[in-house]
């Protein structure tokens, strides 16, 4: 399921119960943000803790953008779960670091490291 909000693209596919990849292209700012933390928060409403954020399509992130991540970690976490990041670009992932949300959030070279990641954890599969 792809939606497209202004500059930004986001496909959902659902992995299993609890688990759910976001693919997410284009510019996450303070016009779009909102539309990521809605399809984040919708995930939560139906029982999925785990989300992998695939950003290796994301082209800019500000302040904005990162506040909803963060927030969306925060939620995730408070669920049992949390939010895996996989392949930011160089931009992207130099604001993650320099944030320090590389620290705390677990961050992947691919989608299929990041679902395996959380099956080590102890999640069922599907």
């Amino acid at each position: 399921m792809g939606v497209r909000e202004e500059d930004l693209d986001i496909e959902v596919e659902i992995r299993d119960d609890v688990t759910a990849v976001l693919t997410v292209g284009g510019e996450l700012d303070i016009e779009t943000a909102t539309f990521l933390h809605h399809h984040m928060a919708n995930q939560f409403t139906h029982g999925r803790r785990h989300l992998v954020l695939d950003l290796s399509a994301l082209t800019f992130m500000d302040s904005s953008g990162l506040n909803v991540v963060i927030k969306g970690s925060r939620e995730a976490r408070e669920k049992g779960g949390d939010v895996h990041l996989v392949s930011p670009t160089p931009a992207v992932r130099r604001l993650l670091e320099i944030t320090g949300l590389t620290v705390t959030t677990p961050l992947h070279t691919d989608v299929e490291a990041a679902v395996a990641a959380i099956g080590e954890a102890g999640e069922p599969q599907a």
